[in-house]
């Protein structure tokens, strides 16, 4: 098993999912979230959109819904950046505001999420949340790569040198795991 560094953790995610992780001896498996298809169609509701033209993007706010290929996110504004090339490509979606992120039994939370499409990467930064199930994970900061099914939680948000939030306490991971009885 690996070891934990004290502000870190380390989660192996396929498609948005915890496929293995290691924390005081005890394994937990997800799946949902690292094994996402970045690929499919995305899908979108908000109280207001505002076309942007001439920046190339799309600005969503009040009850924002996103969903793709059984992943969700609501928040409360989101930007999402694309290209005109001949054909609309999807680059980046910024959203702000009680961000909320879920697959299958999977959730994460946090005050901002960026999804980069072109390199298939969800961070998640402020007061950071994952659940599965009855096991959570806290941070400042989660990562989750889609395209190698790698995800990590940092105790402080990128550029934050004393983040504290719920669950947290003076930038270190929290979480707590159930054991299975045998």
């Amino acid at each position: 098993m690996k070891q934990l560094l004290p502000t870190m953790a380390r989660w192996g995610i396929g498609s948005f999912a915890v496929t293995a992780a290691a924390f005081a001896g005890i394994q937990l498996s997800a799946q949902a979230i690292a094994s996402h298809n970045s690929n499919a169609p995305v899908s979108y509701a908000a109280d207001r959109i505002e076309l942007q033209d001439r920046q190339n993007r799309v600005v969503l706010s009040g009850n924002v819904q996103i969903t793709q290929a059984g992943l969700n996110l609501s928040a409360a504004r989101t930007i999402v950046n694309y290209t005109d090339a001949g054909d609309l490509k999807i680059q980046r979606i910024m959203a702000t505001g009680g961000v909320n992120v879920t697959r299958g039994n999977e959730r994460a939370r946090g005050d901002t999420a960026v999804y980069d499409f072109d390199r298939r990467i969800i961070t998640m930064a402020g007061n950071v949340r994952l659940n599965r199930g009855g096991d959570t994970l806290n941070g400042g900061r989660l990562v989750i790569d889609l395209a190698s099914g790698v995800s990590s939680v940092d105790g402080r948000a990128s550029g934050s040198s004393s983040v504290t939030g719920q669950g947290q306490s003076g930038g270190r991971v929290t979480g707590s795991f159930s054991v299975p009885e045998n």
